[in-house]
């Protein structure tokens, strides 16, 4: 059993897949990006971030269980891409990714009583070149207004994707290559 500090759902769905029990405990903290802040620190920053507030907040109940954090960013042309704002957001950011190759960031943070440990995935992802009435329909949909870089793979923009060179689940957001690697590390084996 260990605490998730998130509230996706998407998160939840693959702990589930390898069989990993938890408890969510989302958090919320301040996701500003720094001037100059490379987006590999800035996406582990954020990751490590969500795991000490959580930490914090769940106070002595997280002696318990260990507490496991992610985050997951998209970076283009060394900028960080994340959530739409709104519909006009989620078009400009579909324009840039559209027939081009983008860098999907996640880290992931679990906490012991042994401290933290991190581990980064680096996948790259190539869009097909987008319609404009494509990102149209897709804004419009709904389903990229809460996903950093304004699509969600696991959703209708797979059919957007032209290549992948790296992990599925971390482009859903959480690499399950380097969480178990973390929970085997801390003698949670989820097998």
């Amino acid at each position: 059993m260990i605490y998730l500090a998130s509230s996706s759902p998407r998160r939840a769905e693959l702990l589930r897949q390898i069989g990993v029990e938890f408890r969510l405990h989302a958090t919320d903290i301040d996701e500003t990006w720094r001037p100059g802040e490379d987006p590999e620190d800035y996406v582990m920053r954020i990751a490590t971030d969500k795991a000490r507030s959580a930490l914090r907040e769940l106070g002595e109940s997280a002696d318990r269980f260990p507490l496991l954090a992610a985050d997951t960013t998209i970076a283009l042309d060394g900028d960080i891409i994340g959530k739409p704002a709104d519909l006009a957001g989620c078009r400009c950011i579909l324009e840039r990714l559209s027939g081009r190759e983008h860098l999907v960031l996640t880290a992931v943070v679990l906490a012991t009583g042994g401290g933290l440990a991190s581990r980064l995935n680096r996948s790259r992802v190539r869009f097909r070149p987008l319609s404009a009435t494509e990102i149209e329909n897709y804004c419009s949909g709904g389903e990229p207004m809460d996903k950093a870089g304004a699509y969600a793979i696991q959703g209708k923009a797979a059919m957007f994707v032209e290549q992948l060179e790296g992990s599925y689940s971390a482009v859903m957001g959480l690499p399950l290559f380097e969480t178990a690697e973390l929970l085997r590390e801390a003698g949670l084996a989820p097998l």
